[in-house]
């Protein structure tokens, strides 16, 4: 758990960095689809599974 934890940190702060420096390519897609599968594999899982499905929900609202 503690080292999926870390490389989801890692991947998330560098997927950070590239979006910040608008970076786009098969770099930072790579490191957005390793970022996501290492977060599904934390405890934030279903958090962000219940964010996602509030958000489609509220879509046809507005």
């Amino acid at each position: 758990m503690a080292v999926t934890i870390s490389l989801a940190l890692l991947f998330g702060f560098v997927l950070f960095m590239l979006l910040r420096s608008k970076t786009l390519g098969p770099g930072s897609a790579f490191v957005a689809v390793m970022f996501g599968f290492y977060l599904a594999s934390t405890g934030a899982a279903d958090t962000v599974n219940q964010l996602m499905s509030a958000i489609v929900n509220a879509l046809p609202d507005l």
